[in-house]
């Protein structure tokens, strides 16, 4: 306890200094704080975004994630059906699930008749009701989806569907769908109906189900036609009606991107034959049981012996990956930076405290202090000063945090497809602060020790003799 006073005596022996030190070591606390809940914030942003696209875990006929993208029909799962029964009604997956849908990848060509365009697109088909559904997720309370204003794709309709902003302009579709930034407008009026008719005339392609009717011939909704090859090779065609140009924050995916029923993407890619499934998604409650799951799910394809195999989230979106670590490193390399500050700021102080006690120091010796004394007195002052900074630094920290949040900033984070406010992650942050104030304290001490063992090495004779 004597050693403790003393120690808080030398500190206010030089207030100015001490608290010109005591300030640089919170503000290199609260620079790192608010980084860190920065980054906090991007890493469950990214997490919200990915998981509500795609999920936590997909299930693969065995090679289709290496091979079967070119080539999706002949990597469907059969009997997808029963599989889907099985995952979503067994004892241990299901309090873990939230959404388990099937899902189909496919490639071909776009049609706009009505202003003679065409393009390739991506296909993704989606189950309407689950599609929506997975957007909702939102683990982390962010409320990204009111925030980003997620657009509920068409239950009633499965001829309905979304596409890219970008596949929008290509296909000429800018008046009707409002897309912006078009500089050049196609317009349908330059040719003639019949020809429109006669170039829409697909009925050796098409299903029964999917005939042009006079019905949908008046939908004043944009219309393309798909044109796909089947699991046979052979051409098909159906016929796709746009509610609305999504923006997907990629310009690859933006310009190629339609998101349709699983339904009518099933027609396009098998035609008449077995509807199948490319892929199963499963979206579950938390992201920390991915490995439970997973587990779970792998055994239970072997009990069954199918050819499937399951990946997971880091694996299915590599850029969520590459992203997580290079935020994570520059915290690190920020935080480091920091830390050196802080650590010849502390050396820096305390260097002139030894200069200025060094007959002191003398006196101490003489007296019988030994030298492990006059170190732990110099260590314990320099960890009281890094304590307290690291403290203020922390409380500086949360209030400037909440000052962000509510300032009404905003910012386009990766993969994003429009501004969202700039926040930083204020709840459940208690590790990181921790973590910190732990760091911020340890460099202190260990600053506090170069000084405190010079001291301590000096003679008796010439620290009393020190002018």
């Amino acid at each position: 306890m004597n050693i403790l006073k003393i120690a808080v005596r030398n500190i206010q022996r030089n207030v100015r200094r001490s608290l010109m030190t005591i300030l640089a070591i919170a503000v290199g606390t609260m620079a790192m704080l608010i980084f860190g809940e920065y980054v906090a914030q991007v890493f469950v942003s990214m997490e919200t975004q990915n998981v509500s696209r795609s999920g936590h875990i997909s299930v693969f006929r065995t090679g289709y994630f290496k091979y079967g993208s070119g080539n999706p029909a002949a990597y469907g799962i059969h009997d997808y059906q029963t599989f889907l029964k099985l995952i979503a009604e067994d004892s241990i997956l299901k309090p873990l699930i939230n959404v388990v849908t099937p899902t189909i990848s496919l490639f071909g060509i776009a049609g706009n008749f009505d202003a003679d365009a065409s393009k390739t697109f991506f296909g993704l088909g989606v189950v309407p009701a689950d599609f929506n559904r997975m957007h909702l997720w939102d683990e982390h309370h962010l409320k990204l989806a009111a925030k980003l204003h997620i657009n509920k794709l068409n239950e009633q309709d499965e001829t309905h569907g979304f596409i890219g902003v970008g596949l929008g302009r290509i296909l000429g579709l800018c008046e009707p769908l409002n897309i912006p930034d078009c500089d050049k407008k196609q317009s349908p009026e330059t040719t003639q109906k019949s020809t429109i008719q006669d170039k829409r005339d697909f009925s050796s392609l098409e299903e029964k189900s999917n005939q042009i009717t006079p019905e949908s011939e008046g939908n004043t909704v944009p219309r393309l036609d798909l044109l796909a090859a089947t699991a046979a090779s052979a051409p098909n065609v159906v016929s796709f009606y746009v509610d609305k140009a999504v923006t997907q924050g990629v310009k690859e995916f933006d310009d190629s991107i339609i998101i349709m029923n699983f339904k009518l993407a099933q027609k396009l890619l098998y035609g008449r034959g077995e509807k199948q499934a490319v892929a199963i998604v499963i979206q579950l409650n938390k992201t920390e049981d991915i490995p439970i799951a997973r587990a779970r799910i792998d055994k239970l394809i072997k009990e069954q012996g199918l050819d499937l195999e399951t990946k997971e989230l880091t694996e299915l979106q590599p850029f969520y990956t590459q992203a997580m670590k290079m935020f994570a490193a520059i915290f690190s390399f920020i935080s480091a930076v920091i830390g050196v500050i802080v650590l010849f700021t502390i050396i820096n102080t305390m260097s002139m405290s030894v200069m200025e006690r060094t007959q002191e120091i003398g006196t101490l010796r003489a007296m019988g202090v030994k030298r492990k004394g006059i170190v732990v007195q110099f260590i314990l002052e320099g960890a009281l000063l890094g304590f307290i900074g690291a403290t203020l630094g922390l409380i500086f920290g949360s209030i400037l945090a909440q000052i962000i949040n509510h300032s009404g900033l905003t910012w386009l984070p990766p993969g994003q497809a429009s501004s969202i406010p700039l926040k930083v992650l204020t709840s459940g942050v208690s590790e990181l602060m921790f973590d910190i104030w732990i760091i911020i304290s340890v460099i202190s001490t260990i600053a506090a020790w170069v000084p405190a063992r010079r001291a301590a090495k000096m003679k008796i004779v010439d620290a009393l003799g020190h002018v």
